[in-house]
């Protein structure tokens, strides 16, 4: 995991539980030395708690919205249950590293 992802952990924590996180996880180059603080984007997993659909949009993108805030970069969030690509789910399964759960 990078150093700064590192340095943001109870950040991303108060986040995480402000906006109904289940589990959170890093994925892609941020758990590696392939990581260029000049222009990587920080992949996220995430399984939230069971929400009504407006709460749920809302925990979505208060989390999108407080990640970007903190790491001040681009930031994608892939919701666990979405995931079908059986290709995509092969390589998340690679480099997984969960940050966060209740």
């Amino acid at each position: 995991m990078h150093q700064m992802v590192e340095s943001k952990l109870e950040a991303i924590a108060e986040s995480c539980h402000r906006n109904h996180v289940r589990k959170a996880e890093l994925f892609g180059s941020a758990t590696s030395n392939q990581f260029h603080p000049d222009h990587s984007d920080i992949d996220f997993l995430v399984s939230f708690d069971d929400l009504p659909p407006g709460e749920y949009a809302d925990a979505y993108f208060g989390l999108l919205e407080d990640l970007q805030e903190i790491f001040q970069r681009p930031v994608d969030i892939v919701v666990e249950s979405t995931l079908k690509n059986p290709y995509f789910l092969q390589e998340v399964q690679k480099s997984r590293t969960v940050l966060y759960a209740t």
